[in-house]
């Protein structure tokens, strides 16, 4: 069984391989994004709508059976593994055949050979897939934390290199693919699991019936996500594009890391409390709780000085996507609520639910796509931030039966967090009045917005505050 202690240390390692990795991505993005122009950043983006696509076959379906099934043993792992292997070559076939048709479609020539390359991370990630599984069930992420960085370390080096020297898209490209190949080199060079000389039809079926259901539902998520960015691509403009990315990429740093991390530690950790509903329970609301007090002033701060960071980072030059980042800042702080249900019905081995609530809610967003395709990228940008809060209350329905953990007593449970996250960003945005260079503006609302958060949960006792500060207090002490 999971002891507190013990899923918060694997949460802590998970945090901060994801911030880690995070925090370097975006120094070289940074720097990258002074040497090349918005179309080259536009350019990858076209590419990574089919690769993306590709690349959930891979990461979907039976890596999560392996973590739900109880009694997982070598011979599952074996057979995924071998699965997996077989199917990832399969679908470079694809990149490779289909590349020239997505060059044509683009009405970009050079986009075949982009492509080409930036498949290589379909075959790779099939040699990581299941070492990754694996990582997750024996609850090991510690091992993850090394291996992404080293990766991310490395591919940023090669990417400024390459930018330097006059590579544009290929320095991008090659960041990509690198970056995976270091990953899932140290990866195998620490967790000890190889596969075994057996494979088993019926075990595949097994893991096939819970499986099938998430990766379907994964690949209808990834087809509705990246199919806003083929729409941009081909309705507007390249360098629209990149602005929308660029928005995205900012709160996504964020949120992404602190949503990613428990997601790993969460399904595994429900997993094993699958047949105690009441546990099951306890863990859902703690972590939307929880996660939603740390997310809730992280971008409710971004959002508040998006324009002088946007300056300082990446100059003004890329101003356009300061409206794509505060909508997502505020889209992105409900992850958890969608995180933890989604865990709470996969980890009692609801993947039909699952699948029922993925198409229900695509459903819905291609609609709010179809109606506003037309009407510019920012309008396609709000459909998506209008859907985010439909698609809350379509997550955590079944849990109101399930559970007896309904979307009501969800938002009643992290009110009192946003709230003093607002009355913070309120507070700090009149900095930016004073008229002070953009460095000086955001060093000041930073460290002034986390006293503010801090004092406000104190003063009104939030439940998550105390929480961390009593897990904080144990965990030092475990570890003198």
């Amino acid at each position: 069984m999971n002891t507190k202690l013990s899923v918060m240390s694997n949460l802590i390692w998970r945090f901060a391989e994801r911030m880690g990795a995070k925090l370097v991505a975006f120094v070289v993005s940074v720097v990258l994004a002074r040497i090349l122009d918005p179309s080259a950043y536009g350019t990858v983006a076209l590419i990574t709508v089919f690769t993306a696509i590709l690349q959930t076959f891979v990461d979907s379906g039976l890596g999560n059976a392996l973590i739900q099934k109880k009694d997982a043993d070598d011979v599952d792992f074996s057979t995924v593994f071998y699965t997996n292997s077989i199917f990832c070559i399969v679908l470079y076939a694809v990149v490779f055949v289909g590349s020239p048709l997505v060059a044509k479609f683009y009405d970009n020539p050079e986009i075949t050979g982009y492509m080409r390359v930036l498949g290589l991370t379909v075959l790779i990630s099939g040699l990581k897939n299941v070492q990754q599984a694996y990582v997750s069930r024996h609850m090991l992420f510690k091992k993850f934390f090394f291996s992404t960085l080293g990766g991310t370390i490395f591919a940023g080096i090669v990417g400024v290199f390459m930018a330097y020297q006059g590579y544009g898209v290929w320095a991008l490209v090659a960041q990509q693919v690198i970056n995976l190949t270091i990953d899932t080199t140290i990866l195998w060079i620490t967790v000890k699991w190889r596969p075994h000389k057996v494979f088993s039809f019926e075990r595949l079926k097994g893991l096939y019936s819970y499986g099938w259901k998430l990766l379907v539902s994964s690949l209808i998520d990834k087809v509705y996500t990246e199919i806003r960015a083929l729409i941009i691509g081909k309705i507007y403009t390249s360098d629209d594009l990149a602005y929308y990315n660029r928005g995205e990429q900012f709160p996504q740093l964020v949120a992404a890391n602190v949503n990613i991390s428990i997601d790993s530690v969460l399904l595994p950790a429900m997993a094993n409390e699958q047949d105690n509903m009441q546990r099951v329970k306890y863990m859902t609301r703690r972590s939307i709780k929880v996660s939603t007090y740390v997310m809730a002033p992280l971008m409710i701060g971004m959002a508040f000085i998006a324009e002088p960071m946007v300056k300082l980072i990446l100059t003004e030059k890329w101003l356009p996507c300061v409206y794509y980042m505060r909508l997502f800042c505020i889209s992105f702080m409900f992850f958890p609520i969608h995180t933890a249900n989604l865990n709470a019905i996969k980890a009692i081995g609801r993947s039909d639910m699952f699948l029922k609530l993925e198409i229900i809610k695509k459903t819905i967003g291609m609609i709010a796509l179809l109606t506003t395709m037309h009407m510019g990228v920012k309008a396609l940008a709000f459909s998506l931030f209008i859907t985010g809060f439909v698609n809350q209350i379509v997550n955590s329905w079944p849990n109101k039966k399930l559970l007896d953990y309904g979307y009501g007593q969800q938002i009643k449970d992290i009110l009192p967090g946003i709230i003093v996250a607002i009355i913070m960003g309120f507070a700090i945005y009149p900095v930016q009045l004073l008229g002070l260079a953009d460095i000086a503006t955001v060093l000041i609302q930073i460290p002034l917005g986390a006293v503010i958060y801090i004092v406000g949960s104190k003063v009104f006792k939030l439940d998550s505050f105390e929480y961390l500060r009593d897990i904080a207090k144990k965990f030092m002490t475990r570890r003198k």
